[in-house]
């Protein structure tokens, strides 16, 4: 049985399916291509007509109901929330767009002033979410923006797997903006072999990981960034701090059976940094490699417990 190849555009980024599949690759790219658009329609912060965006819209006392998709996704990250006390945040919408990494283009000149960022972090805070898991009804209480751009992604990745599986299609290697999930096997009986990926082609040996039902997500500040003054201004934010995440920690790749938790804990893990972020792994069992900078040009890579053993 030959593989089949898949790709398209979403969400800002590309999407790749490969699977073992006698079906209609029409048929499959159809159900794929509305699966993504769905997750588009729920929580893009580019699409004026979003959930995502009609709820940042609401004056205080506004309410939007979510749907089942949405309300999925916000529970997992005020879960995230709760457990990293907050290094991960849905919230970080108004800290997103003062820096110039949401969706209005910006030309970086800099840091914005010390008043904005106080500004935009009265404004942040995952506790001040009032979500009603049963019906969806999420309040607004003034001024909240959500920004699901470190969750999104992986959770379009769970759904597409979703879909395939739906369809009789049990072997497949997904990707949506460089996460990935991948199960089963190939048709000559190889594993789907993927490479940790690294922000520096000399760091350290390359980790090969067979997706065996497993998903990995990567947070990396060498993806989207800007310079002033010689320092380097990375997308990830600290929405503890309101300011990007110290250039120290590269990038962060976690390994988890659903990609949605790999994506939001890759972007926890590179919040919290070193050495938090590897304590909060080895505490909770995950899965992941934290890659630090070293000052002189090169990278130390950090293994997990768990990621270690998997590894062997």
């Amino acid at each position: 049985m030959p593989i089949l190849a898949l790709k398209g555009e979403t969400m800002g980024t590309s999407w790749s399916v490969r699977c073992a599949a006698g079906a209609d690759g029409d048929g499959l790219r159809a159900e794929i291509e509305r699966c993504l658009d769905r997750v588009n329609a729920e929580m893009s912060g580019w699409r004026a007509g979003s959930y995502l965006c009609r709820f940042n819209r609401l004056p205080a006392g506004g309410s939007l109901r979510l749907p089942t998709g949405f309300r999925s996704v916000l529970e997992a990250a005020l879960a995230t929330a709760k457990a990293t006390a907050g290094a991960f945040d849905p919230t970080v919408g108004p800290l997103v767009d003062l820096w110039g990494f949401g969706a209005t283009p910006t030309i970086h000149e800099g840091p914005p002033p010390s008043t904005g960022i106080a500004a935009a972090l009265r404004r942040v805070g995952w506790r001040q979410l009032e979500f009603d898991s049963a019906d969806g009804g999420l309040h607004q209480p003034g001024g909240v923006a959500l920004d699901l751009s470190g969750i999104a992604k992986g959770y379009a990745v769970d759904l597409v797997a979703r879909a395939l599986e739906a369809a009789g299609v049990n072997s497949y290697l997904i990707e949506v903006g460089g996460e990935l999930r991948g199960c089963g096997v190939k048709p000559d009986g190889a594993p789907w072999w993927v490479a940790l990926e690294s922000p520096v082609a000399k760091s350290a040996p390359a980790y090969l990981v067979a997706l065996h039902d497993l998903a990995i997500a990567t947070s990396g500040d060498y993806r989207r960034y800007f310079r002033h003054g010689g320092i380097q201004y990375g997308h990830t934010l600290d929405p503890r701090s309101g300011w990007p995440i110290p250039p120290c920690i590269a990038a962060v790749t976690v390994l988890h059976r659903h990609c949605m938790q790999a994506d939001a804990l890759a972007t926890a893990l590179a919040v919290l940094g070193l050495p938090a972020g590897l304590e909060h792994a080895t505490r909770h069992g995950i899965a992941a490699l934290i890659v630090s900078r070293d000052g002189a040009g090169g990278c130390t890579d950090h293994l997990s417990p768990a990621l270690a053993a998997m590894l062997g």
